[in-house]
């Protein structure tokens, strides 16, 4: 059985983690098929976006403790080396845009694992909790950088500290959720959404997600010069070409992502 579903729908691929059963909670298995897709969807130039969701009723429920605990298992600093560590680096570092779609509760790394992504949607009933204290752990999967750095050191540390859950809708508030769609709606509108970044200038877009990168350790002098390079690569791009000519004709751009 495979752990991660894999659809593509022309340029958009559609990655749904898929153990339901166990809440969409990491194995040794799921994290490393997830990150042979990622790897896959980096080198693949048919696909421009990537739609990540959960099957069933959670999106991701974090690690899967059972294997966690077992005396056979890989062990949690494996688990974090081998498995969170790497996925957290492939989505920061993918030329492409990855999109969350929350079906449902974020826990834990799957909370951690929605943060990493460029953009995160969520149904109106999904949830995140920075769940690690609930079980005497420290939050891993980049989280102790990413939403410090998103909300400021006092509220990352009271959701970490506490584990209190944020309802879609109060994690938009704090913006850490772009849309929220209701729960009927949820799964098409978040393929269209994703369907229509896959249509937007892929280049552009992947320089950009360099820049946000690295703009966490430049000075503003080395941001700037960064964007002058940058700026200078995007505009050698078939889609500036085309995103001008488009516009001084008035109709709509047919970028290629090239």
């Amino acid at each position: 059985m495979a752990f991660i579903h894999s659809e593509q729908i022309d340029q958009l691929l559609i990655l749904k983690l898929n153990r339901p059963d166990k809440f969409n909670s990491f194995n040794r298995e799921m994290a490393l098929e997830l990150q042979a897709e990622l790897d896959r969807a980096a080198a693949d130039k048919s696909i421009r976006a990537i739609l990540l969701t959960g099957e069933g009723k959670a999106f991701c429920a974090g690690q899967d403790l059972a294997e966690a605990i077992d005396p056979n298992g890989p062990g949690l600093k494996r688990i974090v080396d081998e498995h969170y560590n790497p996925l957290i680096l492939k989505l920061r570092a993918l030329n492409k845009p990855v999109i969350a779609a929350l079906n449902g509760v974020a826990a834990g790394a799957g909370a951690n694992l929605a943060l990493a992504c460029d953009i995160v949607l969520a149904a109106k009933s999904a949830s995140f909790i920075q769940a690690f204290s609930k079980i005497g752990l420290i939050p891993d999967s980049g989280g102790t950088y990413t939403l410090p750095r998103m909300l400021g050191l006092q509220l990352a540390s009271a959701l970490m500290i506490t584990g209190d859950k944020l309802s879609a809708d109060e994690a938009k508030h704090f913006g850490l959720v772009y849309k929220v769609f209701e729960d009927a709606e949820f799964l098409e509108k978040s393929k269209a959404f994703a369907q229509g970044i896959a249509q937007m200038p892929t280049k552009a877009i992947a320089l950009t997600k360099q820049l946000l990168n690295d703009s966490f350790k430049n000075t503003l002098p080395e941001q700037l010069e960064m964007e002058s390079r940058l700026q200078v690569e995007s505009a050698n791009s078939f889609d500036y070409k085309e995103g001008v000519n488009a516009f001084l004709e008035k109709r709509k751009a047919g970028f290629k992502g090239e």
